[in-house]
């Protein structure tokens, strides 16, 4: 006989309430009652991940428990904010307490990194979705916005990009690379770093930021839009891994620069602050100049080695 919904939440997710600053009241009541520092701000963010669409139906559960977190991070990192409460909305097809055991050691591994404690959630029947709501402190007045970009910021990628997308299509069986490869396109795209140590960085550094979820130009495209500007981009500098460079570089280029799932940061730095910022980053993670932001806003300009202009196909991933 199968364990019960409270039973379920008692064996696998109470343990995941970890002490953690301001909670008053967390799993097993009505809602979860928690206290903001005095001059600080809550920012919160909110990611659902459905089977078959964010992540295949093969993924592991320790994968999808670590990712599912790991999305919802990336944001909080964006807006420079330190990870404090999460909850949990879990839509399962059954109550399988190995599946659940697997989903809840991927996604105490990061909540255990950053101290981060489970308060709350949901609990149902259904096809198999995760639906994740973070929460994390900020100095008041200091959230990292997208509407910030000013004429001649610099523009940064972290990381590699592309690889998510790459490792996408070689489960599809689009593409084919070389094995030596796998292993770590997998973990691009099943287990992606949050940049959070970096965002929290980024205050009185950056002027604008955003997480690559969608694809660089789909999300730099934000930026551009909220702070009313255009960019220039130079294909030369964009950041690509072992396996994008050894692909053919227009499919490398596309896959860079459209693909989703990178879970990287973009952001933009006044050139006064390039070296702060390569000072803050030392260490951190990679980080890349890919070009400049331009005012008025003409929308995104890509140029190639010897300045030619470049067009894509695709702009990044679209929901609807």
């Amino acid at each position: 006989m199968s364990l019960s919904e409270f039973e379920l939440i008692r064996k696998f997710f109470k343990p995941a309430e970890r002490p953690s600053h301001g909670i008053r009241c967390g799993i097993g009541d009505d809602a979860a009652i928690v206290s903001v520092p005095e001059n600080f701000e809550l920012a919160i963010s909110t990611d659902t991940l459905v089977s078959g669409i964010h992540f295949p139906e093969t993924t592991s559960a320790e994968d999808i428990g670590y990712k599912a977190l790991a999305v919802n991070l990336s944001d909080l990192a964006a807006m420079g904010a330190s990870p404090v409460w999460v909850t949990l909305a879990l839509t399962l097809p059954n109550a399988d307490e190995t599946w659940l055991q697997g989903f809840m050691s991927g996604f105490n591994t990061l909540a255990e990194y950053y101290n981060l404690s489970l308060i709350g959630g949901d609990l149902t029947h259904g096809p198999l979705s995760v639906t994740i709501q973070v929460m994390g402190f900020l100095p008041k007045g200091s959230g990292l916005l997208r509407s910030g970009a000013e004429d001649n910021d610099l523009i940064y990628v972290t990381g590699t990009l592309g690889d998510a997308g790459l490792a996408l299509k070689e489960l599809k069986q689009d593409i084919q690379i070389d094995s030596i490869h796998t292993d770590y396109l997998s973990q691009r795209l099943n287990r992606p770093t949050p940049r959070v140590e970096l965002g929290k960085l980024l205050h009185n550094i950056a002027n604008s930021v955003i997480d690559i979820s969608d694809g660089l130009l789909a999300d730099l495209d934000h930026i551009l839009q909220e702070s009313g500007a255009g960019a220039s981009i130079q294909t030369k500098d964009i950041p690509l891994s072992d396996a994008l460079i050894s692909l053919d570089r227009e499919i490398a280029l596309q896959l860079a620069f459209s693909s989703g799932d990178d879970y990287e940061l973009c952001f933009t730095v006044p050139e006064e602050n390039r070296e702060n910022l390569e000072k803050a980053s030392a260490g951190i993670c990679r980080i890349s100049c890919i070009g400049r932001i331009s005012r008025p806003g003409k929308g995104i300009e890509i140029k190639d080695n010897a300045g030619r202009q470049v067009k894509l196909l695709a702009k990044g991933y679209r929901h609807f």
